[in-house]
């Protein structure tokens, strides 16, 4: 059709840049059926199952990030960038996009390069309080910059930038359960107070190092817990786990339905990534956060700090949960003024239709 809409999608690495990527699609198709989306992706990351997995059509360039700690490998690093610069100006050709949309991550460097040198409009979504490499490199070049957070001006042109928050799965807002039918589709008590610990689907160590440090405190209390230690360390969780009798802990690698667990939790326990902060905010979830240390930046610390200057999260540093976090977490859902404090704190903060906002801003890009 010679009026359809063309769009290119592109970035990913994690989960937090793959859900937004994935809402402003569905946004998008939702208002324009006629869109033909292309996501781009790196190979081996997790945006080629997932994005699949979402009825999207991805390809796979072989780009990857720079080693800080062996720079002789650079040299493969750099080849693969220029490989992946061919490839996605091919890509492009044959697509032939109207606007091109980056999510950050490694893909969208090659991919939004190609589509500005070629005068296709881009707009780039950055989730994060400190902006990524990636996005500030593309930024001259982008026609919109979508945010989540306020003072972006630090790292992009003031007058590109639109403050639209970040797109959020959608199973975790339309959730109709109730707390305490929520509580019983996990096998507890309906009554009791709870809280749940997440750090990605790959799990988190520091969270986990935090439980099993302190079993005693889980045992002892009257709290419940629901405990995704990730697939990467579910094994050896419950080897240590054998032979320990704790109905109040539900231990799960995974959590598929994470409407129902946010409705169940009176408390959630969290890594500080901007797409989990966008729900919790959106759903008014009081929570800990528990930066990783491990990423650009420490852009989690970051993300973190703009919502507990505001009285809206708790915070404990990654160093120090081992010792801490569990103790905290048991005093907090306990004191439910602390708990409606937050709630209330943090709902103020959310920024809701950021997928439809972002589609908007994209679709008038295309047919501009």
């Amino acid at each position: 059709m010679e009026n359809e809409l063309r769009i290119i999608i592109s970035g990913g690495g994690t989960g937090g840049h793959i859900f937004p990527a994935v809402s402003i699609a569905n946004a998008i198709k939702a208002k324009r059926p006629d869109a033909k989306i292309l996501f781009i992706g790196a190979l081996g990351r997790m945006e080629m199952q997932r994005v699949p997995a979402a009825g999207y059509e991805i390809k796979g360039l072989p780009i990857c990030g720079f080693d800080r700690k062996n720079l002789l490998k650079n040299i493969k690093v750099l080849y693969k960038i220029w490989k992946s610069q061919r490839m996605a100006k091919k890509i492009v050709n044959e697509f032939k996009p109207m606007v091109a949309v980056g999510v950050g991550g490694y893909a969208s460097g090659p991919t939004l390069n190609v589509c500005a040198s070629k005068g296709i409009p881009c707009l780039l979504q950055e989730q994060n309080s400190y902006a990524g490499v990636t996005n500030k490199i593309l930024a001259k070049k982008a026609s919109k910059i979508c945010v989540a957070y306020d003072n972006m001006e630090r790292f992009f042109p003031a007058d590109h930038i639109i403050k639209t928050g970040n797109p959020v799965r959608q199973n975790v807002l339309n959730s109709e359960m109730t707390p305490a039918e929520a509580r019983k589709k996990f096998g507890l008590d309906p009554e009791k107070k709870t809280i749940l610990l997440v750090g990605g689907s790959l799990g988190a160590r520091t969270i986990n190092e935090s439980v099993l440090n302190h079993l005693d405190l889980i045992q002892n209390s009257d709290i419940q817990f629901i405990w995704q230690t990730g697939k990467y360390y579910s094994a050896a969780i419950q080897e240590q786990m054998k032979g320990k009798e704790m109905p109040q802990l539900i231990i799960t690698d995974f959590i598929s339905d994470m409407g129902a667990a946010y409705q169940a939790a009176d408390l959630v326990i969290s890594r500080a990534g901007a797409s989990s902060i966008s729900e919790f905010c959106l759903i008014g979830k009081p929570v800990i956060l528990v930066p990783s240390p491990n990423v650009a930046e420490d852009h989690q610390t970051k993300n973190a700090m703009a919502l507990v200057n505001k009285d809206a999260a708790l915070y404990v540093k990654d160093s120090e949960a081992k010792d801490i976090l569990l103790k905290k977490a048991i005093e907090t859902v306990s004191n439910n003024n602390k708990l409606n404090s937050l709630s209330l704190n943090i709902k103020k903060m959310a920024l809701p239709n950021s997928a439809d906002i972002i589609a908007d801003e994209v679709i008038k890009l295309a047919t501009k």
